[in-house]
């Protein structure tokens, strides 16, 4: 019924791929742009080796699910993950819902896939939605597991002043705005989401600066816009999907970008994944949390309907009306030391921290991915996080 194979030069912006994709039931961050940037821009430069599976229909050859995987080194560990690199937050494979299963109900194809996973220590795969398709019977894998997080999304009204009023408490709406009449008073501040490279780069730069002093590694996880790899794909993303997939929103003083973050759009929701401020200068004026109130005016002004705020337990997303979706994870030893290696990290909160610091350095990079930079959420004295 299915034929299986490994290609894995494979064409995400190809024709096909993006009539599979817009049919699926798959996410932003399997989105053609996304996942041909995140293979050319990360994997193939020597953080992981490709592992893209693709089901074609055997008898007509159309594509019927793909699923772009890696596989990684961690000292001797080898693990098969899915092609996340620390930049995805939601993993999903690419196929509709019909389709994922008919193939389950194929014993030849399930095998066939299984088959091409190996060799393996570890198969593991988190950031899987509460709603996502069951990858785990796929992989034959008997449940998922809590990632202890979860992801945030604000739902958006027909107005932004039907929206404010309904999710944002009355005394922080006062508060924020006074701190918007603030920022009009110190010069000329102006909102925008970009539409051309070069102001899409200057934003990613002033990013770059202000993400580099908050999370220098001293405290946390370091920022991957530090990373030339990582720099290059997150602007190669805001840059060639500027027409409709990703948007870069710049908060503007007198000229100079003072805050910016960059989201993805997805079926009438935005999914905010990286952001950033002056905090030195701007701080008082809590800068961020204005970002957020003018990135949900823009997406309320397009018909959208949610304001995703990702993965991350962090308190300023309930405090801009995100509610709480749990995330899953998935595991499957391929050996002893990959069974070993599991219980050990999954059980001893220690000897995962541990294993973390030494996976990551194994591959010459920080620890974790620094989270998107969150907003001031208080009075005058309380800093982002």
């Amino acid at each position: 019924m299915f034929k299986v194979t490994v290609e894995d030069s494979f064409d995400f912006r190809s024709t096909e791929y993006v009539e599979l994709f817009t049919n699926s039931a798959a996410t932003a961050f399997q989105h053609p742009i996304w996942l041909a940037l995140l293979y050319e821009k990360i994997v193939r430069r020597g953080a992981a080796t490709p592992l893209i599976i693709v089901v074609r229909d055997d008898a007509s050859g159309k594509l019927a699910m793909v699923l772009p995987l890696v596989r990684s080194r961690y000292m001797r560990l080898k693990v098969v993950e899915f092609a996340d690199m620390r930049v995805s937050d939601y993993v999903s494979p690419v196929t509709d819902e019909q389709t994922f299963s008919r193939i389950l109900a194929d014993g030849r194809t399930v095998a066939a896939i299984r088959k091409q996973l190996k060799p393996y220590d570890l198969l593991r795969i988190g950031k899987l939605g509460d709603r996502s398709l069951p990858l785990e019977r796929l992989l034959g894998i008997d449940k998922r597991e809590s990632m202890g997080m979860s992801a945030y999304s604000s739902k958006l009204e027909a107005t932004f002043e039907s929206w404010r009023e309904h999710q944002l408490d009355r005394s922080y709406r006062k508060e924020l705005d006074k701190k918007s009449r603030q920022l009009g008073r110190i010069g000329e501040a102006r909102f925008e989401c970009a539409d051309n490279p070069d102001a899409i780069r200057t934003t990613f730069d002033a990013l770059k600066l202000y993400r580099g002093k908050r999370f220098d590694g001293s405290d946390g996880p370091a920022d991957l816009l530090q990373q030339p790899s990582y720099f290059e794909f997150y602007l190669a993303v805001a840059t060639e999907g500027r027409s409709g997939f990703a948007r870069t929103y710049t908060f503007w003083m007198n000229g100079k970008p003072i805050a910016g973050a960059l989201g993805l759009a997805h079926r009438g929701s935005l999914l905010v994944i990286l952001g950033g401020f002056d905090e030195a200068g701007y701080r008082k004026q809590s800068i961020g949390s204005l970002t957020f109130e003018r990135i949900a005016a823009d997406c309320i002004a397009r018909g959208d309907h949610s304001l995703d705020f990702t993965i991350g337990d962090e308190p300023y997303k309930l405090i801009f009306g995100g509610r709480p979706s749990p995330m899953w994870q998935i595991f499957r030893a391929g050996s002893p030391l990959g069974y070993a290696a599991h219980l050990t990290v999954e059980k001893l909160p220690a000897a995962k921290a541990l294993a973390r610091r030494l996976f990551h350095a194994s591959h010459g990079r920080p620890s974790a991915a620094a989270p998107m930079m969150a907003p001031s959420v208080t009075t005058d004295e309380a800093a982002g996080s």
